[in-house]
């Protein structure tokens, strides 16, 4: 599984120079033999690995007010041992929003390695960034006990201010592949 998820990491072609940087400092954590899933809560290694995906429908994207991050995320969820990152987001999509995707989970998007804010703060969570397309009339049961709330924003009108630190650009690079 390893090599499937240097894999997934190596084909993705960086936005710019942040993303370039966190590719390559993927890419090594992966070749070093370290631990890659989370194997205890929180922060179990202290790096791990995250397949985030952002449900879109072409002008918009479903965020979640995360109750532990304190911030607006897409959903997704840790890799579990074993388990590719693609997989990650068909479990995830069912259990956090009760709705299967409708199409094949394609190649992540973009990575990003990010240090943790919010009540679990501290570790680093390499996350690959996935899109899952849907209707925004698509019917959402969402998990309380980890969301406060899930809305739609277009990408024009998302809180930044409050949300996951590399969405902007996550947005901004969806936006430019179509």
């Amino acid at each position: 599984m390893r090599q499937q998820i240097r894999d997934e990491i190596a084909a993705i072609i960086p936005l710019d120079d942040v993303e370039a940087a966190h590719r390559a400092d993927a890419l090594a954590w992966v070749d070093s033999g370290a631990s890659l899933c989370r194997t205890g809560k929180p922060a179990t290694p202290p790096k791990h690995l995250v397949a985030y995906f952002a449900v879109i429908d072409g002008s918009g994207v479903l965020l979640v007010d995360h109750r532990n991050a304190e911030l607006w995320l897409p959903t997704g969820g840790h890799v579990e041992p074993g388990e590719h990152p693609r997989t990650t987001v068909v479990r995830e999509l069912l259990e956090e929003l009760g709705f299967a995707a409708a199409h094949d989970i394609s190649a992540p998007l973009m990575i990003t390695c990010t240090t943790t804010v919010g009540q679990t703060a501290g570790h680093t969570d390499v996350s690959l960034w996935y899109a899952v397309r849907a209707e925004r009339a698509q019917p959402i049961r969402f998990d309380e006990g980890e969301f406060k709330a899930v809305r739609w924003f277009d990408f024009e009108a998302v809180p930044h201010e409050r949300s996951e630190p590399h969405l902007r650009r996550f947005l901004e690079k969806l936006v430019a592949h179509g």
